[in-house]
């Protein structure tokens, strides 16, 4: 029999409030650092007043802080005036957004990682059903080192420079 976890929680999402509510959650548990793989910018996720709230305050109260957002299709976003891109024009040097290489787009997930501990995935972008867990440093390291094969791997693009990310 497995030992009782001493830290964090895990839960199974199924729809978007349960994953709106698990990106805030898990945002809400970094301390430095947000990595974030998304195909479209999850309307009504990454622009939840909550988790914009999250972002101002880690942000604004460390130095270090710094949030990277890899998007596959980040046009859906744009046109409909994301209140995440627009906090990121103002917070530039603390968030930055990268278009996801072509040949890497087909990668099916999407996924929020804390500082390395905490993450939100779901296997399929598309649909809403995923597992957040606020402590599973073994998933969110995986994770993270695909998060930063696929960084490395893209560039900024010009559409974002012109909207001054």
């Amino acid at each position: 029999m497995e030992p009782a976890r001493e830290k964090g929680n895990r839960w199974v999402i199924s729809t978007k409030d349960e994953m709106r509510r698990a990106v805030i959650e898990v945002a809400g548990e970094a301390s430095r650092k947000l990595s974030i793989f998304t195909h479209d910018l999850g309307t009504g996720i990454y622009d939840d007043p909550g988790f914009l709230e999250i972002v101002k305050r880690l942000v604004l109260s460390q130095t270090y802080a710094r949030i990277r957002v890899l998007i596959a299709d980040p046009a859906l976003g744009i046109q409909n005036g994301n209140a995440f891109v627009n906090l990121g024009r103002r917070l530039n040097t603390y968030i930055e957004f990268r278009h996801v290489r072509e040949d890497l787009r087909s990668r099916a997930e999407s996924f929020c990682i804390a500082d390395e501990t905490a993450v939100v995935y779901r296997l399929r972008h598309e649909r809403w059903e995923g597992i957040a867990d606020t402590y599973e440093p073994a998933v969110a390291k995986l994770y993270g080192t695909m998060f930063d094969e696929i960084w490395l791997a893209s560039e900024v693009e010009i559409e974002f420079r012109q909207l001054g990310i």
